[in-house]
């Protein structure tokens, strides 16, 4: 071999070297250099574990702090499909213990994937252990926080429910979900090659939910519902509603709803049935019938159109606008003082009062009273009810709307324009949370806050009056107490047809009142909607009003006055 064709094949391999070299520092710069931030990153995702930290759902107390909604710790059981050796005998194995089918569960776990969602919630610590002792590979018991309710059904409607994603559902749990669930935190840690934790870096704490008082009383409430459920059973009525609240401050002391549900089995209510998650205290709005002749009575009263002893004659019937408008027993009462109007409930004087206060001062009236707007209450899912405009209102609307046909309004909205009867005449806010207490130790207390005055005290002191008439002497005398003056009214009320006019065998029967009426301690509406053996709201929501009002007398130990 020549010495130029060796130099030659010396300087091609020193050539490839350098190239080589060059190669390879370039791509130790790059990775050293330019890559370092997403190698780093891979670096931490391997060995740097970011926890959630959950947060605690706030809980929610009645006035007395007996519990109403609490947590309680469960279990819940997840699965890594491609972990699992043996998917047809950990389906065998876990069938029995879960409650589930082994074909459900083999259809979950045999596959290739890494996550699917929990196999179950909600088990208990035993068989939580059960399933950890069977220590297969791939399957974990993790623990989980889930919403009890001590009470099963007890405040249900009104509570509504958190649902298996932690988020809350109607009632109070929906209204508050963002308070009542607080913010989660996170914990970073490193992780050795055998999976453990160690040198715990940056944590952010979680910060519970806040804990909701409610006005709500806890004894008042379950007699509530143990009373409503005879009445809708005696009277073999649909559906039912009791509310009961303090007139002076608009507390909301007792809701109960039937049918009702148990928040702890929310999901076991057929989707067909889950009407019953609503509270019909604040959805249920209809025509109320003649439990609405007393605010426009206070009405033409305040206005100086007629006073208690303000006489008049009165036929059994009487047209507006070609439309004509019976009393409800077609009988001609004649001669009547205005106490006497509301003693028979006579529907074609109430035409006469209407005339007497007109179209607007009637609307202004029935809005100052609070209706055709929500009420306010902390509660999901409140309904409006209807007023039409003043400007759409004819003659007839007017007469029709005077004994409370042709305007529609909720339980609770009903309850807080007797309060303003009951206390002097000032529409007071309804408000059901008496305090909300922070997790820092804050505690802000819910001050009772009055909307307007609708009415003069005088006024409010003849309805008072007016009303214990009406007890004492009309169609409310089942709602009496032996020793005790009562104030009310019954309401018989159609049920609209979808395309216009009334069902002839169907009602809603109503009584709305308040005891002891000089110094009412509480204000409380009693609805039954279709009952099937009576006709009048005097033989079914009369009683039960009188039944309940009986008991909260004792219960506040009110002393007899007569």
């Amino acid at each position: 071999m020549s010495h130029n064709t060796w130099v030659t094949r010396l300087n091609i391999v020193i050539a490839f070297v350098v190239i080589l070299a060059s190669c390879l520092l370039f791509r130790l710069f790059q990775k050293q250099i330019l890559e370092h931030g997403t190698y780093l990153a891979q670096a931490e995702g391997q060995y740097i574990v970011k926890k959630a930290l959950l947060a605690e759902r706030g809980k929610i107390y009645a006035s007395d702090m007996f519990p109403m909604a609490t947590n309680r710790q469960y279990y819940q059981v997840l699965a890594v499909p491609r972990n699992i050796k043996n998917p047809d005998e950990t389906s065998s194995k876990l069938a029995d213990i879960l409650g589930m089918k082994k074909s459900e569960i083999f259809s979950l776990i045999n596959n290739d994937k890494s996550y699917v969602p929990p196999l179950k919630h909600g088990l208990t610590e035993e068989e939580g252990d059960k399933i950890a002792n069977l220590k297969i590979r791939g399957v974990m018991v993790l623990p989980e926080s889930k919403r009890f309710y001590p009470e099963s059904e007890l405040g249900g409607q009104v509570l509504g429910f958190s649902n298996n994603l932690g988020e809350g559902q109607y009632g109070i749990e929906g209204y508050f979900n963002e308070q009542l669930k607080g913010f989660g935190g996170e914990i970073s840690a490193e992780k050795d090659t055998k999976g453990r934790l160690f040198s715990i870096g940056e944590k952010v704490e979680p910060k519970d939910g806040s804990d909701y008082v409610l006005t709500l009383d806890h004894s008042i409430q379950y007699q509530a519902e143990l009373v409503l459920a005879e009445a809708v059973k005696t009277y073999q009525a649909d559906s039912g509603f009791i509310g009961v609240m303090d007139p002076k401050t608009g507390a909301v002391l007792a809701m109960a709803g039937s049918p009702s549900f148990d928040p702890n089995k929310y999901n076991e209510v057929p989707q067909g049935q889950q009407e019953v998650f609503n509270n019909p205290g604040i959805t249920a709005a209809y025509e109320p019938g003649s439990v609405f002749k007393p605010l426009i009575m206070a009405a033409a009263i305040n206005e100086g159109k007629v006073q208690p002893d303000t006489e008049g004659v009165f036929s059994n019937k009487v047209t507006v606008d070609s439309y004509e408008i019976h009393t409800s027993t077609d009988q001609a009462y004649g001669k009547e003082t205005m106490t006497q109007v509301l003693e028979n409930s006579d529907n074609v004087a109430m035409v006469w009062i209407s005339e007497l206060l007109g179209k607007d001062l009637e609307y202004k009236y029935v809005k100052d009273f609070g209706f055709g707007r929500k009420s306010g209450i902390e509660l999901d899912t409140e309904a409006t009810g209807s007023v039409l405009d003043v400007k759409k209102w004819s003659n007839t609307q007017r007469a029709t709307i005077s004994f409370g046909q042709g305007i529609s309004m909720t339980p609770i909205q009903l309850m807080a324009a007797y309060c303003v009867l009951a206390n002097g005449g000032k529409l007071m806010k309804p408000y059901i949370v008496g305090e909300v207490r922070s997790p820092d130790g804050r505690v802000d207390k819910t001050q009772s806050q009055e909307i307007k005055r609708v009415i003069n005290t005088d006024t409010s002191d003849k309805l008072k009056d007016m009303l214990i008439g009406v007890v004492d002497f009309g169609h409310g005398k089942k709602a009496g107490v032996p020793g005790y003056k009562v104030a009310g009214k019954t309401g018989t009320a159609q049920i609209p047809k979808p395309g216009g006019g009334y069902y002839d065998d169907r009602h809603i029967g109503t009584f709305a009142g308040f005891a002891p009426a000089k110094d009412p301690k509480f204000v409380m509406i009693v609805r039954l909607d279709q009952p099937k053996n009576v006709k009048w709201a005097e033989e079914s929501a009369a009683p039960t009003f009188g039944k309940m009002a009986k008991w909260l007398l004792d219960y506040y130990r009110v002393p007899p006055t007569e």
